[in-house]
């Protein structure tokens, strides 16, 4: 059985993965697939050089994240193409990790989840919810970069109603990290009694 586990920036996805983890649960993070697909010497980050120049790379030949957010998020057709190039190598990459994670079930950790249709490779949904003030608050602190930079990030997410329509389980984040940990815990019990 696949968990799907989203929610948007700042919400504490990772708080939860470490949660889950914690539990024993393996869990295959869209981030670190997206990074490794674009580590140093990958045809990917080749492929991205290419396109955006090697302005686009670190001194060390590694890519900067942060130059490329700003291209991506400020032009819709470099945002496209990017999504072309990376959005089936992380999927596969993806899918061969949750199938080599232990039983019972495992979770896949995507922020852009629904966005993406990844929901479609999961049984069962998680949304970590915040409203977009304790987005912007977390993010603003944790990332050191301004408000409008975050809701812009924000903005080109799917909405929060529309990802509650659409998870099969809602866990609002705005208390402790032992609230957190204990509604995963009762998700948890409810996964490994459901799964086969």
């Amino acid at each position: 059985m696949i968990v799907g586990l989203t929610g948007g920036i700042g919400s504490g996805k990772s708080a939860a993965s470490g949660v889950f983890e914690s539990l024993g649960v393996g869990c295959v993070d869209a981030d670190v697939v997206a990074r490794d697909v674009v580590a140093k010497g990958t045809p990917a980050l080749n492929a991205i050089a290419e396109r955006f120049g090697t302005t686009i790379l670190t001194s060390e030949g590694q890519l900067n994240r942060g130059f490329l957010r700003e291209r991506i998020f400020t032009s819709v057709a470099d945002k496209t193409w990017l999504e072309a190039l990376l959005h089936p190598l992380i999927r596969e990459q993806m899918l061969t990790q949750l199938q080599q994670q232990p039983p019972p079930y495992s979770v896949l950790v995507a922020p852009l989840l629904f966005e993406n249709n990844l929901d479609a490779l999961c049984d069962e949904t998680v949304l970590i919810d915040v409203p977009e003030s304790v987005q912007r608050q977390r993010v603003t602190q944790r990332d050191s970069v301004d408000e409008a930079q975050v809701q812009r990030i924000i903005d080109s997410q799917m909405s929060r109603a529309d990802k509650q329509a659409r998870a099969t389980h809602c866990i609002e984040n705005t208390g402790t990290l032992e609230q957190l940990e204990s509604a995963i815990l009762a998700l948890h019990r409810h996964f490994v009694a459901k799964s086969p």
